[in-house]
């Protein structure tokens, strides 16, 4: 029993070291990963917000499109190296791109805003009226008492 206890912790001791010596075995490479979207991704992104009026790179209609062909190159990528999509590398991308173009762009054109009175009226209305209804309905039958009991 001792000896089986002692080759178990020899064989986990073993397994402790090769993680720590052998590389990990991932079918992502990270540096690879960012050097491709930096040249492949960011290139055309570049090329396309230069074409674009720098006075329009915070109208989002002008580029919406711009900015899907950024985020789908990104994913399309991290398919092809075998990366997780989204991922830190992902992220601080787009960080980087927001700091550079998008910086100085407002937050008014994509706040919330309250839905059209067309929408929010039935579902204020709807809940206003069953309550004075109910209400009504428990009040005239309190005052019908006969025949209840």
């Amino acid at each position: 029993m001792a000896l089986e206890g002692a080759s178990l912790l020899k064989a986990g001791l073993m397994l402790l070291m090769a993680a720590q010596v052998l590389p990990p075995v991932s079918g992502c490479n990270r540096g690879f990963y960012e050097k491709m979207i930096n040249d492949l991704c960011l290139g055309k992104f570049k090329f396309d917000m230069g074409g674009l009026d720098r006075g329009l790179w915070c109208s989002w209609p002008d580029t919406m499109e711009i900015y899907e062909g950024l985020t789908n190159c990104t994913y399309q990528v991290a398919l092809r190296v075998d990366c997780f999509w989204p991922n830190q590398i992902v992220d601080r991308f787009f960080m980087q791109i927001h700091r550079v173009y998008f910086h100085d762009c407002a937050l008014t054109g994509r706040l919330l805003h309250d839905p059209p009175v067309t929408i929010l009226a039935p579902f204020i209305a709807v809940p206003v009226l069953v309550t004075l209804l109910m209400t009504a309905l428990v009040v005239w039958r309190s005052k019908r008492t006969e025949g209840v009991l």
